[in-house]
């Protein structure tokens, strides 16, 4: 797979699939988002930027039911979701988290099981004699199971203990937990957070295989680079508000986010953005003209503490 067998979406071209309206939170006298808006349509990747702090994963915390927001609306498909995290996932909302959240002793099969506990319909009665419904869900459930993991590249590693899987290899893990759920958007928290080059890149093709499926993705990533070439749409969170929004290339070459991230002054923002855009050299290439916001990355690699 390479990126060019994988263009970017036009928003016009499918509906809408979750709109957040207005969405604020406060924590006593804190407020950790102010009338965030985002509207995610099928298909779209979109990426979620920002400085420590800036409440990325509080956002998260209110889509998904763990945060009753203070004010406004999440809608999946026209419908109010709930503040019910396991209604939620019911509803189509699938997520991951920042710290990776596996059952340690259990194998990676049964991990992808827990997920899919979700869409079984077994009342208590066929779970408690294992009766021929029962069975015939289970046997379903491992083969979805099995069908994920090696969507995932985990293929053969369904007996193997969660614990004593590569770091990288959990992550994916946790990806195909959330998949298990059937979502129609599935929340991505850090999903490259530790891994090394070549597990970013693999990474980066899983996410456009999981779009590819139909599935609406939302990214809180801080390797820029990463989201910049994945996503169809980014947004940018600044001290809880939504500071810019638009395609890679207008967000990137925006002062305001250079400048949030960097603290620079606006004239040598500006300056830089004048270099980006015009070039230097004939010999430079795109790539190179697009480095100035790769000490975003820099700043911020370590974990983002406290409210996200």
């Amino acid at each position: 797979m390479t990126a060019s067998t994988h263009p970017r979406r036009e928003q016009a071209a499918s509906a809408p699939v979750l709109i957040a309206n207005d969405v604020s939170m406060v924590f006593g006298g804190l407020t950790a988002l102010r009338d965030v808006n985002i509207v995610l349509h099928e298909g779209q990747i979109l990426g979620l930027i920002g400085p420590n702090g800036a409440g990325k994963t509080t956002f998260f915390n209110c889509l998904t039911g763990l945060y009753t927001p203070t004010k406004g609306t999440v809608r999946l498909r026209g419908t109010r979701l709930p503040s019910d995290p396991a209604k939620v996932t019911i509803a189509g909302v699938a997520r991951t988290f920042q710290n990776i959240r596996l059952f340690p002793s259990m194998t990676a099969l049964e991990n992808v099981l827990v997920g899919r506990h979700s869409r079984m319909k077994q009342g208590p009665m066929a779970s408690l004699f294992h009766g021929p419904s029962f069975k015939k869900g289970e046997a379903a459930a491992r083969s979805n199971g099995m069908e994920l993991l090696d969507f995932v590249g985990l293929s053969g590693l369904d007996d193997e203990l969660a614990r004593n899987l590569p770091y990288g290899d959990q992550r994916r893990l946790e990806i195909a937990r959330a998949l298990a759920t059937d979502p129609a958007v599935l929340l991505l928290d850090e999903p490259t957070a530790g891994m090394n080059p070549q597990e970013t890149e693999a990474t980066r093709q899983l996410i456009f295989a999981i779009r590819d499926r139909g599935i609406a993705v939302v990214v809180i990533e801080h390797d820029t680079k990463f989201i910049f070439s994945l996503c169809d749409h980014v947004s940018v969170l600044v001290q809880g508000e939504l500071l810019v929004e638009g395609s890679p290339e207008t967000v990137r070459a925006d002062p305001r986010v250079i400048e949030a991230y960097l603290g620079k002054p606006p004239e040598e923002v500006q300056a830089e953005v004048r270099h980006l855009t015009e070039g230097t050299s004939s010999d430079e290439s795109p790539a190179e003209r697009t480095q100035v916001m790769e000490p975003i990355r820099e700043q911020d690699s370590g974990s983002e503490g406290g409210n996200r």
